[in-house]
């Protein structure tokens, strides 16, 4: 283990040598098709994003049917009891996000983390072990203090919000985006982003808020139309509020139908409100083709686009993904920065018995006699696979794959 950490350090030492931070930070804000800081100097974001960390997906678990956090938190307390359960949140929440993984991103020659976070964290509901209201201000005033060391910029994303934005194991709801026919729960979900923008607004590290993550999936055919017509008077109202609090941030604005869709849903003029659109691309043609659709939103409403989402594929694919993002001034942020598997900045290995904790996962628990039929029989097999879990995702115990990074800053002598 000390060889292991040895040399991630010496990694991490490395790859500073490659990139020159400069000290201290600035508020950047939108200056038409651009990010500049206060010196009026362009800034495009480059960057990764802290996935799976405050908004674990199933996927990243090696996991299919049981895909939300939600539902993973429920398997877990079958198998091993609820206060097992929550040690386990608390030693993943502990160990996969800390400051050496904020130290290797820096080094990297990124310059930006979106953090995606639950709306739970500021609420009294029981979540990843905890049901203080102060949580999410707990991990996010690490990170930011963290990325300030380094240089990076935070977009504070919204990744799961109250009653469901998306209506998929995206958001962690129950299947349909009740977000949009809640009005308790829209109040709830403004009021959150006041309080963040109470405590960030005099923070430069924080480049913006990102208020909803992939809105509205499109597979709800019939609600379409209604949906996504109550898309943006629901980010009018919350821009109104943020900005009773905080007038320095950029506010991002993300499409309708997994952040793909703008025309016909966005009709206000953001120009000159220091808002910015948030776009995600995945699978298509790493070519102009593939995010021409962004490119002339951009141009047509002459308002700065960002990628905050885009990956999961080949090396070839992302080397022309950002080459073609950064030929037509589009900022990035790949998903993921870490996960169990590949197709990430960093990788880690399953757990011994990890295999019979997906199984168990993955079958049917539509009753209790179902659970208790197919329940591991040694609980201590079960508690170890699951809490080793949380120690392999560790950067200690990770992989950095240097292809990937290479792919994306394209620098020979970045070689971890």
């Amino acid at each position: 283990m000390r060889a292991q950490l040895f040399i991630i350090l010496c990694t991490i030492s490395l790859l500073s040598g490659c990139v020159k931070h400069e000290s201290g930070q600035s508020f950047l804000h939108v200056d038409g098709r651009y990010l500049v800081n206060e010196q009026g100097e362009r800034f495009m974001v480059r960057g990764t994003n802290l996935g799976n960390w405050l908004n674990p997906e199933g996927y990243m678990f090696g996991f299919r049917a049981c895909n939300s956090v939600g539902k993973i938190h429920q398997a877990f307390t079958e198998l091993i009891g609820p206060e097992q359960t929550d040690a386990f949140w608390e030693a993943f929440t502990t160990n996969y996000v800390t400051e050496t993984d904020i130290r290797l991103i820096a080094s990297t020659g990124a310059n930006t983390i979106r953090l995606p976070f639950h709306y739970k964290l500021f609420t009294t509901d029981q979540y990843l072990g905890s049901n203080s209201p102060e949580e999410g201000f707990r991990f996010m005033d690490s990170v930011i203090t963290w990325c300030g060391r380094e240089g990076l910029y935070v977009i504070l994303d919204m990744h799961d919000c109250p009653a469901g934005q998306t209506g998929d194991n995206i958001d962690d709801s129950v299947g349909w985006p009740w977000l949009f026919r809640s009005p308790k729960a829209q109040e709830q979900f403004i009021a959150i982003w006041t309080r963040i923008a109470r405590r960030y607004k005099n923070e430069p590290v924080v480049l913006g808020y990102e208020l909803m993550n992939e809105p509205i999936a499109h597979y709800f055919q019939d609600s379409l139309p209604a949906l996504n017509a109550e898309l943006e008077p629901l980010y009018i109202r919350t821009v109104h509020a943020i900005r009773q609090e905080d007038t320095k941030h950029i506010i991002l604005l993300g499409g309708a139908q997994w952040n793909g869709t703008f025309r016909g849903v966005f009709r206000e003029d953001w120009t000159g409100k220091n808002v910015a659109y948030a776009c995600h691309r995945y699978g298509q043609s790493p070519d102009s083709t593939g995010i021409g659709d962004f490119i002339s939103w951009r141009d047509s409403t002459g308002i700065c686009t960002i990628m905050t989402e885009t990956g999961h594929n080949t090396y070839n694919w992302t080397d022309s993904m950002t080459r073609t993002m950064e030929q037509y001034e589009i900022g990035y942020t790949y998903w993921p920065y870490k996960k169990m598997g590949s197709s990430s900045w960093v990788g880690f290995k399953a757990p011994e018995n990890w295999n019979l904790v997906q199984e168990y996962v993955e079958s049917d628990r539509s009753s209790f006699a179902k659970v208790r039929q197919i329940r591991i029989a040694d609980h201590t097999v079960s508690r170890e696979a699951i809490m080793d879990f949380a120690e392999q995702s560790r950067l200690i115990n990770c992989t950095i794959d240097s292809l990937y990074l290479r792919a994306i800053f394209h620098d020979e002598s970045c070689n971890p």
